[in-house]
């Protein structure tokens, strides 16, 4: 039976699911590793603290993956200083979009295998390198090097463990390397197996201090010392460019900047709307509704941009624009036939309204180090 327990530890996590990417764009790696450690331990969560039915649990599961990478990709406009990386990134997060979207049409699952997620690592190596070195010395030839190694060395396996072979790291640590049945609690697995614990974490600790010893050998000299925060990494643009950038960006609303928003917009809300109770809206209908408000946003949107870059700001952009949609939301259930589930109208409203402001927020951060049509030469001495 479910309790309400259940439900507020629900609520919980996917609360937290939702907040914790908002880190990725301010602290990309820190806020991208603790994702996924939440996307890797909330099934744990729910089988050991709850008695909610897993059923539907890797649809909802893809749904946030996509969530968070969608912020992440996002953040690539603000904080990526090299071109190169950045249409890297850009082709492996909507291969992987576009695999997800195909896969909650046709519950095949080798499909996510043929799209693995290929992003992610890469996004989490890309910031990595960003914390010692300066990332616009990385040659193009490196990074898709990086790429291909990250899809075929690691993703590859790792879907395939996933999805065909579908066991759960929890369990298989549980089962295989512990000896314990699934039903045993894991106070009474790890009581049962502390020595072989302890020798195993001290066997990885002393690998790990091998490789970062051969890795310092290895490595060329850092660029300087270690840096999560985005703000203070390097070349970050100045006011003027800044200035001319958001100009140039808001002198054309239909371009291909709104073509990309919908694109991206309407391919989640499509992954969502196969998650959330009760939808029956056809995947036709919801990008032409999605283009819609899409439309309306970035116009409205455009004009709050200019109200600067400060945090502030932005959370005034976001509500305006989550308002907005609020209220085009209601005018639309008013309409002689009009009807909606209002709690799928709320996650969709939210969803749209958060990804639309960061994306208007961030690219023209990105403009202002990229001018379209302006020669793009990488100046690493600054």
């Amino acid at each position: 039976m479910i309790e309400t327990s259940d439900w507020i530890i629900f609520a919980l996590v996917v609360a937290a699911r939702f907040l914790v990417p908002l880190i990725i764009p301010f602290y990309p790696l820190p806020g991208i590793l603790i994702a996924l450690l939440l996307d890797g331990v909330d099934q744990t969560i729910f089988q050991v603290f709850t008695n909610l039915p897993l059923d539907g649990y890797q649809s909802y599961d893809k749904a946030l993956d996509i969530y968070y990478l969608t912020v992440a990709y996002i953040s690539t406009f603000r904080n990526w200083v090299n071109v190169d990386a950045f249409q890297v990134s850009r082709f492996l997060f909507y291969y992987r979009l576009v695999g997800v979207v195909l896969f909650e049409i046709t519950h095949w699952r080798p499909l996510l295998i043929f799209f693995p997620n290929t992003f992610e690592y890469f996004f989490i190596w890309y910031e990595a390198v960003r914390l010692w070195w300066d990332p616009r010395k990385l040659p193009r030839t490196f990074l898709v090097s990086a790429a291909v190694g990250i899809w075929l060395i690691i993703k590859l396996p790792q879907e395939y463990w996933i999805h065909i072979v579908q066991m759960d790291a929890t369990d298989f640590i549980k089962e295989n390397l512990l000896g314990a049945s699934l039903d045993t609690p894991w106070t009474v697995a790890i009581a049962d197996n502390w020595l072989v614990i302890l020798i195993t974490l001290a066997v990885i600790g002393v690998a790990l201090w091998l490789i970062i010893s051969w890795l310092r050998n290895a490595l060329p000299k850092p660029d300087h010392g270690i840096i999560f925060s985005a703000d203070k990494s390097v070349a970050r643009p100045t006011e003027g460019q800044m200035k001319n950038a958001r100009l140039e960006w808001q002198r054309q609303i239909f371009d291909r900047d709104l073509f990309e928003k919908f694109i991206m917009i309407g391919l989640l809300t499509i992954i969502f709307a196969h998650v959330l109770p009760n939808a029956t809206t056809s995947s036709l209908t919801i990008l032409f509704q999605v283009g819609i408000f899409v439309t309306i946003n970035t116009i409205v949107s455009h004009i709050l941009a200019r109200r600067g870059t400060s945090l502030l700001s932005g959370l005034v952009h976001f509500l305006v624009v989550l308002a907005l949609n609020a209220a085009i939301t209601l005018a639309l259930v008013l309409l002689p036939g009009g009807e909606t589930n209002w709690i799928n109208a709320i996650v969709f409203i939210l969803l749209l309204s958060l990804l639309v402001t960061l994306y208007d927020r961030f690219q023209p951060v990105h403009l202002a180090r990229f001018p379209r049509g302006v020669p793009l030469v990488m100046d690493v001495t600054k």
